[in-house]
């Protein structure tokens, strides 16, 4: 056991009770929850469910709406069949009541107290949101990330010598909190102090600020609780009973934690290891990460993998064009050869018919001019013939488009 806890990392002790904040010689193993794997969507939902449990049921009155003697006129009046209010000599009478869309009427789906305001989450679920915010809190990224301000700070997580725990008085707390540099983030909590924008402001949630340090010490009743409960944004919290709307609020991972160095030792013993079961917790472990190395490009690129996998296909296999065989000839071949002959017999017959047309035509205009003038003596002969036949000439208007005289 020593040599794995030789191989861990160590996390330096500051010491408070002296002038500076020297790290103690006795370094502390870091432990196994801070290694854990870090799942955001656990911790949202279990968030989400958890702040869900201390609302208060609310409704509209039962009656709310419905005071007024309203009926409705029926059909046959021109007007909705909406209650209306009876009487008359008033504006309200005539009114509609009752409905959602009138005036003074009820609102739709009245509110009742017996809705489900409350939620079960699976008792390994919480745990394991907790043991990843703890892990969160370990990244000086991700706290940042949060927006708490740790540029002052040494290291993370910060742990501070079990001297923290005997602090009786705010104004001790507040030495102590400069002397590891974390009053910066007390004093963005406190210039964060604003009246809420919305409704909010009327319904005693008038002032909202920004969360600072999480103090999270080991012994019951310990006195640091009287000194830092009053400092704006600080908040403490026993390593027993770590909250998760306290070590994530609104469900975002990274939450600023100051660990006195007894609850920092406890960790393993209240959660854990990957192999060891916890003492306080029945039958946990600590969730294992799907992936050890999580840089999947590496991975994949590795002498390992590359030496096994299939080499890259450089050939490219492009979907043959599919051709329509009633526009294209190739196509239609395909599918039937003697289309090449019925369309070759089909030019030559189109070829031998135009032949045919044009020698009717040459011989035509080749006849002599006699039988011309024939076939024009015979069509005036048969013209007099009709005009003489007819009665037409009897009339005037006639006589003259006809051309005659009587």
């Amino acid at each position: 056991m020593a040599a794995t806890a030789a191989a861990r990392p160590l996390v330096s002790v500051l010491n408070v009770e002296s002038e500076g904040a020297e790290g103690d010689s006795n370094a502390i193993p870091l432990p196994d929850v801070m290694k854990a794997c870090i799942r955001p969507d656990i911790v949202e939902f279990v968030h989400a469910n958890m702040a869900k449990n201390k609302r208060q049921p609310y409704a509209v009155s039962k009656k709310a709406g419905h005071q007024t003697s309203a009926e409705s006129w029926g059909t046959g009046r021109a007007v909705s069949r909406i209650p209306r209010v009876a009487g008359g000599g008033t504006h309200r009478a005539g009114q509609g009541a009752f409905g959602n869309m009138c005036r003074g009427g009820r609102m739709f789906a009245p509110t009742k107290i017996w809705r489900k305001w409350h939620r079960k989450i699976n008792l390994n679920q919480k745990r394991h949101a907790v043991v990843s915010a703890l892990a969160a809190s370990a990244i000086p990224a991700l706290v940042m990330a949060r927006g708490h301000k740790i540029e002052s700070v040494t290291e993370l997580p910060l742990v501070l010598s079990d001297g923290v725990e005997g602090v009786e008085k705010t104004s001790a707390a507040l030495k102590v909190l400069k002397k590891v540099g974390a009053f910066d983030d007390v004093e963005k909590a406190k210039k964060s102090h604003s009246i809420r924008a919305g409704k909010g402001k009327m319904r005693n949630r008038r002032y909202v600020s920004r969360k600072g340090p999480l103090i999270v010490y080991a012994t019951e009743g310990a006195k640091l609780v009287k000194a830092f409960r009053n400092i704006p944004g600080v908040e403490i919290a026993c390593v027993d009973r770590l909250n998760l709307l306290k070590l994530a609020p609104g469900g975002h991972l990274g939450r600023f934690i100051i660990w006195t160095k007894s609850a920092f030792e406890k960790l393993d013993s209240v959660f854990g290891g990957f192999e060891k079961e916890s003492l306080q917790k029945k039958g946990y472990v600590l969730p294992r990460a799907k992936m050890v190395n999580s840089d999947l490009a590496r991975i994949v690129n590795s002498d390992e993998i590359q030496s096994v996998v299939k080499p890259i296909n450089r050939e490219i296999k492009r979907k043959p064009l599919k051709k329509n065989p009633l526009k294209n000839l190739g196509a239609l071949l395909k599918l039937n050869p003697h289309a090449k002959t019925a369309r070759r017999m089909a030019l030559l017959a189109e070829e031998q018919r135009a032949k045919a047309k044009q020698e009717t035509l040459d011989k035509k205009r080749k006849e002599p001019k006699e039988n011309k003038d024939q076939i024009k003596a015979a069509g005036k002969a048969w013209y007099k013939t009709m005009v003489s036949d007819s009665d037409y000439t009897e009339f005037e208007n006639f006589s003259k488009w006809l051309g005659v005289t009587q």
